[in-house]
């Protein structure tokens, strides 16, 4: 799978402070500051997401900490409250510190989500859904394109996990993906778990919804584990909760992907009961494994079969 052009000529005119490294068929993980001597001491080879808005602020430790990484991994820049899906306009303030980490860090990979979070004055700690219409797609291609624009390079798009559906909608989330995608130039996270989670939740086929996305405009793909819970009628609910590892459901849907896409660069999400490091790094090694055998080629592609 090519990468995004993602570099701009206007960009290379500017001195870079960090090594220009390329993710093409690299694994990689969250990283949490916790596991900074571990990393450094273990010369890994694989690149780490952060999310940018830890690291907002001026200075102090988290700059420290990135920089150290930054100095020798690939970075994915991955914003979590730009609120893309809102119905208000982008905060400018917000977009303006959004644009410092891009042009402070030079990130390989620059992502945002396709979802809402914020109300007026209030923030959630949610990444919460959005109804498929027409309507919805002009603004969020507006704020797309805005975004783009203030930080001079496309960015990739995620698909959402959810839990409600909106009975307005008039469009499949893959079609309201593949028109945003068509509007705005912008490409696509593939968040594989958020795929498998949807799909248990509201019922349908994770592997139609697989054959049914614009996997040609995929720059990067998520992996994580979930949780399991009974919704108030007794039905299995699932959460995208990042707290553990990788489901078997979700690697299998990850094979099939890879075998489809070739190598797309492939990054595990864990965000909370951080493991130990050499847990973190076992998930991010499977992961691994996978890209390493489509890409040698020992396997063909494999159709998405029936659910």
């Amino acid at each position: 799978m090519n990468e995004l052009a993602i570099h701009p000529a206007s960009r290379t005119s500017k001195p870079s402070r960090f090594p220009a490294y390329s993710v093409a068929g690299l694994a990689g993980t969250s990283f949490k500051h916790e596991h900074l001597q571990a990393i450094t001491a273990s010369g890994e080879n694989g690149f780490f997401e952060v999310h940018a808005e830890n690291y907002m602020g001026a200075g102090g430790p988290p700059h420290a900490a990135l920089a150290r990484i930054r100095r020798d991994h690939p970075v994915s820049l991955h914003g979590v409250c730009m609120s893309i899906g809102g119905p208000r306009p982008l905060d400018q303030a917000h977009l303006g510190r959004f644009k410092a980490l891009v042009d402070r860090y030079e990130p390989a990979l620059v992502s945002e989500h396709l979802a809402w979070s914020t109300h007026e004055t209030t923030y959630y700690n949610d990444l919460l859904p959005l109804p498929y219409t027409p309507a919805t797609v002009s603004r969020v291609a507006d704020h797309i394109e805005e975004m783009q624009e203030a930080i001079g390079r496309p960015i990739l798009l995620e698909n959402p996990s959810t839990y409600v559906l909106f009975p307005e909608s008039t469009m499949s989330e893959t079609d309201f993906i593949r028109e945003l995608v068509r509007l705005t130039g912008c490409g696509l996270l593939l968040d594989v778990n958020n795929v498998f989670v949807s799909a248990t939740n509201h019922g349908y086929c994770a592997r139609d919804y697989l054959a049914d996305f614009p996997l040609d405009h995929v720059g990067e793909i998520h992996l994580a584990g979930h949780a399991e819970q009974a919704d108030d009628e007794g039905d299995l609910l699932l959460i995208d909760s990042h707290d553990g590892p990788v489901a078997d459901a979700v690697w299998k849907l990850f094979d099939i992907v890879i075998g489809q896409c070739g190598p797309i660069p492939t990054l595990v999400e864990w965000d909370s009961d951080i493991p130990d490091w050499p847990v973190l790094k076992a998930e991010a090694a499977a992961a691994q494994k996978i890209l390493d055998r489509h890409a040698s080629g020992d396997m063909p592609g494999r159709p998405y079969a029936a659910c």
